[in-house]
């Protein structure tokens, strides 16, 4: 297992000085004019786009497909992992994984057998795309790879950030709330797939599961849903047909036109 550190490549230039205002309470409030900040955001997300493209032509050339895995904390995200490496084992799978502190999901998925990278963001909420090329470059997957990229916990930061994936799978469970993809627009507009998983507790929460599925798709009219238990398998036989079909279909891009 590597533990790669977060570095910030990206350097913030500003060429007004900041508004400071004092409202007599012994402290003053710094604000930067709104239009730098989206001008600044702007730039972050070119060059991210860039180095998103980078990625993209990596894991072509060794027909890898990556699928980027996001989630609220305690959704069930590595345990998912932890369950696909162990019964998914139609080809070689490796994961890159982003906390801000600890090594605990990276060694719980080492414990499987799996190859595994660490990306610790510290203050960071999201990983990008030069952090992922980095762990790619040390994780080295072989050709024809299933890379899962564990995002940071949250629904925010994440659904900017194009890391070179072919796609976003967005986990929420029952536990969490019906109306998660309404509060979190952004990252199911990004989805090409939303799991929403713990459906074994259903009968001991108040979540609407038909409900969810419709506030999803009314955000994304072309992601899936698809619900599941990781703790009792239900679900888990669609998840993997999911992942045959986005095999297939990433083998069909990468191979040379007729």
């Amino acid at each position: 297992m590597i533990t790669l550190p977060h570095e910030h490549e990206y350097e913030h230039e500003h060429e007004h000085e900041p508004h400071r205002h004092s409202h007599g309470h012994g402290g003053d409030h710094v604000h930067l004019p709104v239009t730098e900040t989206i001008t600044l955001e702007q730039k972050v997300l070119a060059k991210n786009d860039l180095l998103a493209q980078r990625n993209r032509d990596w894991l072509a050339a060794r027909d890898i497909l990556a699928l980027n895995m996001t989630s609220s904390p305690g959704a069930g995200k590595t345990t998912l992992l932890e369950r696909t490496i162990r019964e998914f084992t139609e080809q070689p799978i490796a994961v890159i994984e982003g906390d801000q502190a600890t090594l605990l999901d990276a060694e719980r998925i080492g414990a499987t057998g799996c190859r595994v990278v660490q990306i610790n963001t510290g203050a960071g909420c999201h990983l990008d795309a030069d952090m992922t090329f980095r762990a790619l470059e040390s994780l080295d997957p072989e050709p024809g790879t299933l890379l899962f990229v564990e995002n940071v916990g949250n629904l925010v930061c994440p659904a900017l950030f194009d890391l070179g994936e072919r796609g976003k799978v967005v986990v929420i469970s029952v536990t969490e709330g019906t109306d998660k993809p309404l509060k979190y627009p952004h990252m199911f507009a990004a989805a090409s797939l939303v799991l929403v998983n713990k459906i074994d507790l259903l009968p001991y929460v108040d979540f609407d599961l038909d409900k969810c599925r419709e506030y999803a798709t009314v955000i994304n009219p072309h992601a899936q849903v698809l619900p599941l238990s990781v703790t009792s398998g239900d679900g888990m036989a669609q998840w993997f047909d999911w992942l045959r079909l986005q095999r297939s279909a990433t083998i069909d891009d990468h191979s040379p036109a007729t």
